[in-house]
C-alpha cells in the first residue's frame, strides 16, 4: 500500500505493476537512470529521461499530468520526484524498490529515450 516519506508518495512493485498492465498509460512512468543503465534492463515501453537532464527539461513537462519515477533502487527517483513537487508538479511519485525489486517483464537496449517531452503525451 502506498505511503508518503517527505511528502512524496512511494509506491510498491504490485501498485507499479497493475499502473503498467493498465490499457491508459496514466500516470506516465519514467525511468531516470543513466543510458548505461537503461540500456542493460528497463521496464518495457518505459521511457528514458536521466536523472542528468531533467533539471534542465522540467519547465517543457505538463503540470497537470501524473508521474511515477523510476531508478535502480528507489533513491534517484524519490530525489527527482521532490524535485518536480517543489517545482509545481504535483501529481507525483515514487516506486521506491526500484529495478531492485521489479519482478515483472525487462527489455534491453534503447527502446525509448526522449528526445521531446511532448513525446511523453
Amino acid at each position: 500500500m502506498a505511503h508518503y516519506v517527505e511528502g512524496i508518495k512511494q509506491l510498491s512493485f504490485s501498485e507499479v505493476k497493475e499502473l503498467y498492465d493498465q490499457s491508459v498509460k496514466k500516470p506516465i512512468l519514467i525511468d531516470v537512470r543513466e543510458l548505461e543503465e537503461y540500456t542493460e534492463a528497463h521496464i518495457p515501453g518505459i521511457p528514458l529521461i536521466p536523472m542528468s537532464e531533467i533539471a534542465n527539461r522540467a519547465g517543457d513537462f505538463a503540470k497537470d499530468e501524473e508521474y511515477v519515477f523510476v531508478c535502480r533502487s528507489g533513491r534517484r527517483s524519490h530525489e527527482v520526484a521532490k524535485f518536480f513537487q517543489e517545482n509545481g508538479v504535483d501529481k507525483v511519485a515514487n516506486y521506491e524498490g526500484g529495478m531492485l525489486e521489479w519482478d515483472g517483464p525487462v527489455e534491453t537496449g534503447e527502446e525509448h529515450i526522449v528526445k521531446k517531452i511532448s513525446e511523453l503525451y
